[in-house]
């Protein structure tokens, strides 16, 4: 795999009422390893405002970690058959969410790699959604192509 990468990234929630949510995006991103883990870090705009927040996707076997630092700061983790809590630190006050991954898969190839976790999300205890990512990580002369 390259330094320079595409990460697409598509969400997926159900509420309890069985609405659901879809999320999308694509970034350009740097990927490299290090200590037997992939890490995907890249930098998200925010609408409304010019203060951008990093992201650093760090991955191996059943588990990934989210951390972001800017507008909103959090460290997630998503490790299969395990629950994790952490603060959401927001501009308007920290949320208190709790990470339930029921599955966290990782496919790779040559020059593709295919992230999935399925998990359920708490806020303060209480059950909000059920919630699948997908992430597609390929190099940028690639380009287009993800999430397919």
């Amino acid at each position: 795999m390259t330094k320079d990468v595409l990460v697409a990234i598509k969400g997926l929630q159900f509420d309890a009422a069985e609405d659901e949510t879809n999320i999308e995006t694509v970034s350009v991103a740097q990927y490299f390893e290090k200590n037997s883990s992939r890490y995907v870090i890249y930098d998200e705009a925010t609408e409304g405002t010019t203060e951008n927040t990093k992201n650093i996707i760090k991955f191996r076997d059943n588990t990934l970690e989210l951390t972001k630092k800017g507008l909103v700061n959090v460290h997630m983790i998503f490790e299969e058959n395990k629950k994790n809590m952490t603060n959401y630190a927001t501009p308007f006050g920290d949320i208190l969410i709790g990470i339930d991954a029921r599955k966290v898969s990782m496919a790779e190839e040559e020059s593709h790699i295919r992230i999935n976790v399925d998990y359920a999300l708490e806020i303060n205890y209480e059950h909000l959604a059920d919630c699948k990512i997908t992430m597609e990580i390929k190099p940028k002369e690639q380009g287009c192509g993800l999430l397919s």
